[in-house]
């Protein structure tokens, strides 16, 4: 089973990051979003260093949610998701792996240049730490959720709206509790420490319901 995990793991991660996945469109995006923000705010350094963690975290919500319409779109426009769901790697599993290989390709790189990020909006190097590391912690849970919204649309013709209409409610305390840890200038916070459980919580539950949601389309 193990091996069976790596090649799916391997396999959407090769197709996530190859050209026209949605790894490098994430990024943009995320890019697109914040290098804007400057103009639409004005040029005052305080405003945006104040308002920079929920900006950046806004934008990293939106670039998890963009790329999870497709984490199992193609495998149901190819027969593949039938294969998968047949195989005997429980879909569970399936959903635990794809979802990890979405945040490797997709996420990870937007936590790397993070301190970028910050500093295009005069965050200090202390607030860019703690953002970095909120971000490290809180975007599990929102590839998780991501997944269950993805795997009720994936039926669906154009349902990326709707997966994010469905996903977008259940993201709120992750997204709170995520602007909350930014702002905390030390490890080990209470806001970082809730972001962690949300993130635990749906890395244990999401797997569950998305293949039930799975299972249902199915039939």
């Amino acid at each position: 089973m193990m091996r069976a995990a790596k090649a799916l793991f391997l396999r959407d991660w090769r197709l996530a990051t190859r050209a026209g996945g949605g790894a490098a469109l994430s990024a943009m995006f995320f890019l697109i979003l914040v290098a804007v923000t400057p103009f639409a705010m004005g040029p005052d350094q305080r405003t945006l260093a104040r308002l920079a963690p929920a900006i950046l975290w806004i934008a990293a919500l939106l670039s998890t949610l963009l790329g999870l319409d497709r984490l199992y779109l193609s495998d149901a426009e190819d027969g593949s998701l039938d294969a998968l769901t047949l195989s005997p790697l429980p879909l569970e599993v399936v959903t635990l792996v794809k979802c990890a290989a979405h945040w490797s390709a997709s996420v990870a790189p937007l936590i790397v240049l993070s301190p970028i990020f910050g500093l295009m909006l005069a965050m200090d190097p202390a607030a860019i730490v703690s953002f970095a590391l909120s971000l490290a912690v809180g975007t599990p849970a929102l590839t998780m959720i991501g997944a269950i919204g993805a795997a009720l649309t994936v039926s669906l013709r154009r349902g990326g709206l709707l997966m994010a209409a469905i996903a977008m409610p259940l993201t709120i305390p992750t997204l709170i509790f995520g602007v909350a840890a930014a702002g905390e200038n030390r490890a080990g916070g209470t806001a970082l420490a809730m972001l962690a459980a949300f993130s635990l919580a749906a890395v244990a539950l999401a797997p569950f319901a998305a293949a039930a949601a799975l299972r249902v389309g199915r039939e």
